[in-house]
């Protein structure tokens, strides 16, 4: 537990805004490829993909909630079905918030397997936050609706957000409001993606789509017979010189996979970009963490 310690001591007792203290997923820390710890102040949440010897997680919570003076200490066991979480250290607040570039996400810490927030996603937030300004902009697999928060905070003339999961929407809607967010400039319409493609051409052309889709959720979305069909899809919905943010983070499907796909059939979009997460998520191969593949149609 040395190194884990020692990890979170190298970056100094963090602020009010929230920040990936651990990152064991990258396998950067040998013996640690199953530990997430993250600051929400003033709460930590501890992520573990398989089970610990009896004891460890409590001495790892009594050290954090000394080292960090939080409030309380939230362990998820994403091993076991459900991936229940417990406090095992202080009190949980009534509300936790997500912080990030002086905006507020609502979580639900104890609550659901996810928490409603993704702190690796801040480099796509950021982008979005600063290029948005004037835009229209569709948000596909939107969830708890933090690009669309960004996208106003940026200046967006309207959002669309798409979700098939109501209360998803219903917390993303809370999330505008918290940041007192123009409504009237958001929607949120509880769709499944696959069968609605005429309604959103009837609501595009859009200047900037994002795309988020899940690792792999059941029937509904699957990688390899999915994301052809909206490299396919999706730029008919664009306008002149409109932008995709292709967000992918999954050992199903690599960025080439994707572009080898949009080479495959010929599709009218030029790669711009790519961008990762940054320091606070290292990883051994970065194919196999976040990766926001940005293109523009020509």
């Amino acid at each position: 537990m040395n190194l884990l310690k020692c990890e979170i001591e190298k970056k100094g007792l963090p602020g009010a805004e929230s920040q990936r203290l651990f990152h064991g997923r990258g396998h950067c820390f040998p013996g640690y490829e199953d530990v997430l710890i993250d600051w929400f102040s003033p709460v930590v949440l501890v992520t573990l993909y398989r089970d610990r010897p009896e004891g460890w997680v409590e001495e790892l919570a009594t050290w954090i909630k000394q080292y960090l003076t939080a409030e309380a200490v939230v362990v998820q066991k994403r091993y076991l079905p459900h991936s229940p979480s417990s406090v095992i250290a202080g009190e949980l607040p009534d509300n936790v918030n997500a912080i990030e570039a002086g905006l507020n996400y609502r979580l639900r810490l104890n609550d659901a397997q996810n928490i409603g927030f993704f702190l690796d996603m801040a480099v796509g937030r950021t982008f979005v936050r600063q290029n948005a300004e004037g835009k229209k902009i569709l948000n596909l697999f939107s969830y708890s609706c933090s690009f669309s928060v960004a996208a106003i905070a940026g200046g967006a003339d309207n959002v669309v957000n798409i979700d098939m999961n109501r209360g998803a929407l219903a917390l993303g809607r809370s999330n505008h409001q918290l940041n007192h967010l123009d409504l009237r400039r958001v929607s949120f319409l509880p769709l499944e993606i696959f069968r609605s493609f005429s309604r959103l051409r009837k609501l595009a052309p859009f200047d900037m789509i994002i795309c988020d889709p899940p690792d792999e959720q059941g029937s509904s979305f699957r990688p390899q017979r999915d994301w052809p069909k909206l490299a396919r899809k999706l730029p008919g919905l664009l306008s002149e010189n409109g932008e995709i943010l292709f967000c992918l983070s999954s050992p199903r499907i690599s960025t080439d996979d994707i572009k080898g796909l949009f080479q495959k059939v010929e599709l009218p979009l030029q790669w711009v970009d790519t961008y990762r997460s940054e320091d606070d998520f290292p990883e051994a191969e970065p194919e196999k963490g976040l990766n926001i593949l940005h293109y523009r149609k020509i």
